[in-house]
Order: C-alpha cells, then structure tokens, then sequence
C-alpha cells in the first residue's frame, strides 16, 4: 500500500490489520542499496510474525514502488567520489538523514509510536541514523551486514567493487539478470552459496516488479556522502545488536567490529560464511540471536 511519510509516497507492506493501538510490537525492517521490500525473505518475514511480532517492510525512496525523484538527475558517482579521497563532502542530492526521516514518517503514518528498527547494508546506515535522530521512537535497533561509515575502515574487494559498479550489457532482461546474477555472486556468502536458478528467480522478481537503476545510484551517494555518523553514533541509546557475516566481501567484518564498538551496550554476533545477502542458511543464523534481541529490549 501507499503512504505519505515524510511528504513524499512510500510504499509499505505491513502484517499488522491497521487497528489503531495495536497491542503487538511492531518491527520496521529497512532493506540495503537499490533492494526493494520483497528483498527480505519470507521465511525472515513469517518467523517474526510467529513470533508475536507486526513486521513493516517499504521501499526506500527512489526505489521499488516509493516515489522517484527524476527531477534530481543522474549523480557523477566518480567525480563525488574523487572529492571524498580529496578530504572533501561529496554533494548527494538527498542524505541518509533524509531516508531515516522517510522511516520514521512510515511510523507516525502507521500510527506506531515506538518500534525495533532493523535494517541490512544501507538499511543498517539508515537505522542508525533513525536511532540517533528519534530514540525515544526505537525499541532497540539491530545492523545487520552495515558500517558507522568511518574512515579509514577496510574496503571491498576490487572484483566486487567492479562488480557493483558494472552495468548490464542492454536493458534486455536476460542482459540485466545476467549482470546482477554475476553481482550477487561477487558478494554472496561462501558457506551459504545458492544456484544460478535461485539467484536467476529472486532477481527477475524484483526485475518485474520495478527497475529503476539511476535511484540506486543516488542512494549510494547518499551513503558517500554521509561522512559524520560514525561520531554520532555515540548517541545511540537503543539496546542494539550488530549482525554481520564474516566473510562479507562487501562490507568486511571489521566494518561490523567498529559499529558495535561505536554504540554503548551493542552485541556484536560474527556469522561464520555469511557473505552480503540473505540466502536461507543465513536466514535462520540470524534469527537466533534477533528474535531474543527482540525480547529483551
């Protein structure tokens, strides 16, 4: 369905049947760079509903069924990135800041007034940025494979930085899930791997669903361009939890160290073979420790 939140459309999918005051706790899962809200699995979804929980997933904006902002045109990703090396604050033309605003939009649209915000990659940046900016609003937060963005924190890999930066040989769909076959397979997790046809299925779904590549690339400056979170997030009061694969190519482990170091309180829960997706085996690690998480908070 579609909301206002934040002035803009948000798209929203939601388990909860839209009484007022709903009793159960609700969880706001946030999806990573240019994934839409059919990303996370089903089988993540149902546990957390099994479990007592109203679970709200939506589409960042610029992405999936939210709103678009063409007006804003197609960002040089090189040139705001040389700025970065040159010391400088790349110019993004929305920020992580804003996208948490979208967040929490969708709560007061929803009329949640507290929730455990959980998000993947970007998804993670965002939630951070939603417990820093509204913690009276976050039950307890939860990062899973994301970074505080600081400098100095190790990199990807080059073959995956090529592959995420590749672009499909034409807009043909066999072309464009050829490409992202190859990028899911860059970052994917060693020790959890899915088929070709696995991968082929998943993507394609989204494909059909909405393809819209220049919204990634202004989310992902976004992310550039959000140089100062990581000495925020000494703020964040929300029990927190940091997930993150240890053999994640994309956004190296070390990436989720500092994160938890960072937040007062947070655990830190290392998954052996996990790389930058949510295959099912990887599914059910994750759970393990989220679902008590969930409860203590």
């Amino acid at each position: 369905m579609k909301i206002k939140a934040n002035g803009i459309d948000i798209e929203v999918e939601d388990t909860g049947d839209g009484t007022p005051g709903e009793q159960r706790p609700a969880v706001l899962l946030i999806m990573g760079l240019g994934m839409q809200l059919i990303a996370w699995p089903p089988e993540l979804v149902q546990a957390l509903v099994d479990a007592g929980y109203r679970v709200i997933r939506m589409d960042n904006r610029d992405v999936g069924l939210s709103q678009h902002f063409d007006q804003l045109g197609t960002p040089n990703l090189l040139w705001q990135g040389l700025r970065l090396k040159l010391g400088l604050t790349p110019r993004s033309p929305y920020s992580l800041a804003d996208m948490a605003r979208d967040a929490i939009g969708v709560l007061d649209a929803l009329q949640v007034d507290k929730a455990h915000v959980v998000g993947v990659s970007m998804g993670g940046m965002i939630a951070q940025r939603v417990a820093i900016a509204a913690p009276e609003r976050v039950v307890s937060m939860t990062s899973i494979m994301s970074s505080s963005g600081a400098r100095g924190l190790p990199q990807a890999r080059p073959e995956v930085m090529r592959a995420l930066m590749g672009r499909p040989a034409s807009s043909a769909l066999n072309d464009v899930l050829d490409h992202y076959v190859r990028l899911f397979k860059a970052i994917g997790s060693p020790g959890f791997p899915m088929t070709d046809a696995q991968m082929r299925e998943r993507i394609e779904a989204g494909v059909q669903r909405s393809f819209y590549p220049v919204g990634t690339q202004r989310q992902m400056l976004a992310i550039v361009a959000d140089v100062g979170r990581a000495g925020e997030l000494a703020r964040v009061q929300s029990p927190t939890l940091v997930l993150h694969g240890k053999a994640d190519p994309l956004v190296p482990y070390p990436c989720g160290e500092d994160t938890a170091r960072r937040i007062r309180g947070a655990k830190l829960v290392g998954v052996e073979g996990m790389g930058h997706d949510l295959p099912p085996g990887v599914v059910g690690r994750l759970l393990e420790p989220l679902i008590p998480h969930l409860r203590a908070a």
